[in-house]
């Protein structure tokens, strides 16, 4: 508590109070361990399933219907879609239906003072939550906010968007202009996920992917995959004949960027997508490619489910 006041020059005795209210949860500390590897194949089609599916579309739609002008705005501001903000959204927390129950101080004291030591990267885990812990106080005493009213994720995440103290000193923004940023005010969540992704890289006016076609041989496909996710060819390289548009696509231009991306579906043939750039943004959010997939696709399934009720 005195090492970060003296940092951040915050007042000892508040600083102190904070983190001497803060109470330790003992499942937290289960949480964060990582989960053992059994060897178990990913299955994209399973986790699309679980995603992109009636309840969250309905909500998404409820949510778009409620928040157009924002949305609208958002994408025109940073050059985010809106469906990719509605996807993020969703995926998060069903548009504000599940933020987290657990107090923020709570969580962040837990993970910085007693992180777990069996974790195999404890301390750079613990260190990485003081500084959150840091982060969350620094906020709180410059707004005079209560440090103990917030509530969030068992690690720290907050409002729809599920931002970290450090995303929200770094990216929030005041979309509604009442002069704070209130990560549980769909405006400024709305504005924040878009200025997160501008500011990771987002390029306007680029899809996500495109689907292979698997008219080349799984083997033939898999010896071609690219490293990661950075595009490292281009779609001429590739061959433009392999790309398999979605409605509403146009073919991309010969000299687009892409990455070719495999995704495993357990016993199944593996999905090939042609990633571009935006696809690895969305994963600065997530590290998860199956994450940014389904981020992609639940955004355009809300966006056709809103068109059809307009029809």
């Amino acid at each position: 508590a005195d090492a970060i006041a003296e940092r951040n020059t915050l007042d000892r005795d508040w600083t102190r109070n904070a983190i001497g209210a803060a109470r330790e949860i003992p499942q937290i500390q289960k949480l964060v361990m990582p989960v053992p590897n059994r060897g178990n194949k990913k299955n994209w089609a399973a986790y699309r399933t679980r995603f992109v599916e009636p309840v969250r579309i309905r909500a998404g739609v409820q949510f778009w219907d409620a928040h157009a002008a924002d949305l609208q705005r958002a994408q025109e501001t940073y050059g985010v879609p809106a469906e990719i903000i509605v996807g993020i959204l969703g995926m998060e927390t069903l548009y504000g239906q599940h933020t987290g129950k657990i107090r923020v101080m709570d969580a962040l004291t837990t993970l910085a003072v007693d992180f777990p030591s069996a974790h195999p990267r404890a301390e750079s885990r613990r260190e990485y939550f003081v500084l959150e812990l840091e982060q969350y106080l620094k906020e709180m005493h410059r707004t005079g906010a209560d440090p103990m009213k917030p509530r969030g994720s068992y690690s720290g995440d907050m409002g729809l968007p599920q931002f970290m103290p450090s995303s929200w000193t770094r990216f929030g923004v005041d979309f509604d202009g009442n002069g704070g940023v209130d990560l549980w005010s769909a405006a400024d969540a709305i504005g924040s996920v878009a200025n997160y992704l501008k500011q990771h890289g987002w390029i306007a006016g680029l899809a996500v992917y495109y689907v292979v076609s698997p008219a080349l041989a799984p083997d033939v496909l898999d010896a071609a995959l690219s490293p990661g996710l950075a595009p490292d060819r281009r779609v001429e390289q590739l061959g433009s004949d392999l790309i398999v548009l979605s409605a509403g696509q146009s073919m991309p231009a010969p000299e687009t960027p892409i990455a070719l991306v495999a995704l495993e579906n357990l016993e199944l043939p593996k999905t090939y997508v042609a990633a571009t750039g935006n696809l690895r943004v969305i994963t600065r959010y997530n590290p998860s490619r199956y994450y940014a997939m389904a981020v992609t696709d639940l955004g355009g399934a809300v966006a056709d489910a809103r068109a059809a009720t307009a029809r």
